[in-house]
């Protein structure tokens, strides 16, 4: 029998409260009316409603569904959900992984970040969750109620570092959990997602299913960033036969077979030289695996263009 009192905080001021990993479990969890308190869910959820909180700190491990924030001010937070939402809320800053677009209504002074967090249990629970680490539309906001001449949103600096916005948790029971908020050991690729990119010059690079496709995916990133090439968005969408024509064109047929096994991860990375580099880095490190990437500069925005079309019409 579950007690709906397992999975509340309510009433809270001035405390350190969380849930270790495996103690949610996949349940839905409510925080409502805590003032001054650091809250921490390390595990997955249901979906989860934030009410009327004022000036806490909330990580909230991977959710299946949405995350409601509601007459809430002053907080700052960690998120990973497949829908966000806010509404009747002031000063919310938010590192955020979100699969579909996030929408905040009647909401002002908030700001968004990429998200970014590790503990040893964090991949597994977005699994259950059902979320994909390359799916995350962080920047991409929607605001229900815009005013004109102001702006209700914006994004947080990116020198942010999360851990001066939502700290480790202090108290005994919640430091078992082995956290780093080191961003080159996050659980979510860091993505420049809505920001001006540093140069004209994009490349796509998309893997196909396979065992290794994320640990690929990972290893092109890690070695596109050190080179000081940015991370631009990434996807992981399902394709057809018929999209591999629009977005691989003539050499989409190499790449139909491959599809039928699984979604497809692609990743944009920016800066100039970046169609070349990321060239010769497939064909150094992944010599054995079939890789689309961009031909040339000329094409590459086009290739873009063309599989994030698809790919948002997918989601939406």
């Amino acid at each position: 029998q579950i007690d709906p009192k397992d999975y509340t905080f309510s009433g809270l001021k001035d405390e350190i409260v969380g849930r270790l990993p495996g103690k949610v479990a996949g349940q839905q969890f409510v925080i409502q009316d805590c003032e001054n308190c650091k809250i921490y869910i390390f595990d997955h959820s249901a979906t989860i409603t934030i009410d009327d909180c004022v000036n806490c700190q909330i990580f909230l491990g991977p959710i299946k569904g949405s995350v409601f924030f509601r007459d809430c001010k002053d907080c700052k937070c960690v998120v990973a959900c497949q829908q966000f939402r806010t509404r009747d809320c002031r000063k919310l800053e938010v590192f955020l992984c979100c699969a579909t677009q996030p929408i905040i209504e009647s909401s002002t002074g908030m700001k968004f970040g990429c998200f970014q967090y590790y503990y040893p249990e964090l991949a597994l629970q977005f699994k259950d969750a059902g979320l994909s680490i390359f799916n995350n539309t962080w920047s991409n906001i929607h605001d229900f109620t815009p005013v004109s001449g102001e702006n209700n949103w914006g994004l947080l600096p990116e020198t942010a570092v999360v851990q001066d916005y939502v700290p480790l948790p202090s108290s005994e029971e919640l430091k078992a959990v082995r956290i780093s908020t080191d961003a080159a050991k996050s659980i979510i690729p860091i993505t420049r997602g809505q920001r001006q990119k540093n140069s004209d010059e994009s490349c796509l690079a998309v893997f196909f299913a396979g065992d290794y496709t994320t640990a690929n995916a990972r290893k092109l990133i890690d070695e596109m960033t050190s080179k000081g090439f940015q991370l631009v968005q990434t996807k992981e969408v399902l394709m057809k036969a018929e999209d591999a024509h629009r977005v691989f064109q003539q050499s989409a047929s190499e790449f139909i077979p491959l599809l039928e096994k699984g979604p497809v991860v692609a990743l944009e990375f920016n800066g100039d030289g970046a169609v070349e580099q990321c060239q010769s880095t497939i064909n150094e490190v992944f010599s054995g695996t079939k890789v689309f990437v961009s031909e040339s500069k000329a094409s590459a925005s086009q290739d873009v263009d063309n599989f994030y079309n698809f790919a948002d019409m997918q989601m939406g």
